[in-house]
C-alpha cells in the first residue's frame, strides 16, 4: 500500500465490487486469499474497464490468472504535413549546375573558416550549400501529386521493351 501511494499508483483490484470468491488469486488447500495485484498510474485509472480473476486458469503454481481490461482511444493516422524542399533535381541541367557551383565557390571564399571546430565548419558548409540550392533551384510549392518512380529512365524502358515485361502503372 505504501509503495503504491508513494509512486502515485492505483491498485486496480480494488476499483470494482466483486464477490469474495471472484477476488481470490491464491489457493493453497483451505487457504484462499488475494495476493496478486495490478497497479497502474493514477492518470491511467480512467482507462481501466474491468479486473477479474480467471479461476480455471493457473498461471503459476497455486496462483490464478489475474486479467485487466483497458480501453485505449484509437488514434487517427494523419497525413504528414508538407514541408517545402529544394528542387535539387534541377542541378541536372548544365547551366543551372554551373551557376550553383559558382555561387557556392563565391560563398566559400567569403566565409570565415579560422578558429572553427569541425562541427561549426560542417554546419557553415551545410548552410552555404542549402542556401545556394534554395536560391538557384527554388523550393517546391506543394506535395507531389503523382507517384514518383525515381528509378525509371530510358535505359530501363528500353530493357522492358526488349524483354516485353509489363510496365508499371
Amino acid at each position: 500500500m505504501e509503495f503504491a501511494d508513494g509512486l502515485n499508483l492505483v491498485i486496480c483490484n480494488t476499483l470494482f465490487t466483486k464477490q469474495k470468491a471472484k477476488l481470490v488469486t491464491y489457493v493453497a488447500g483451505p487457504l484462499k486469499s488475494t495476493v496478486d495485484y495490478i497497479l497502474v498510474r493514477q492518470e491511467d485509472k480512467a482507462k481501466v474497464r474491468n479486473v477479474k480473476v480467471i479461476s480455471s486458469e493457473e498461471c503459476v503454481t497455486k496462483h490464478k490468472l489475474l486479467v485487466m481490461d483497458m480501453w485505449f482511444k484509437a488514434t487517427k493516422s494523419w497525413h504528414r504535413k508538407f514541408e517545402p524542399r529544394e528542387r535539387v533535381w534541377k542541378l541536372k541541367d548544365e547551366k543551372t549546375c554551373e551557376e550553383y557551383r559558382s555561387m557556392v565557390g563565391d560563398k566559400v571564399e567569403e566565409a570565415k573558416w579560422k578558429g572553427l571546430c569541425v562541427n561549426d565548419h560542417w554546419q557553415q558548409m551545410k548552410g552555404i550549400t542549402t542556401e545556394s540550392a534554395r536560391d538557384i533551384c527554388g523550393m517546391t510549392k506543394g506535395p507531389c501529386r503523382h507517384k514518383e518512380t525515381w528509378w525509371w529512365n530510358e535505359k530501363v524502358a528500353e530493357a522492358v521493351r526488349e524483354k516485353k515485361i509489363k510496365t508499371p502503372k
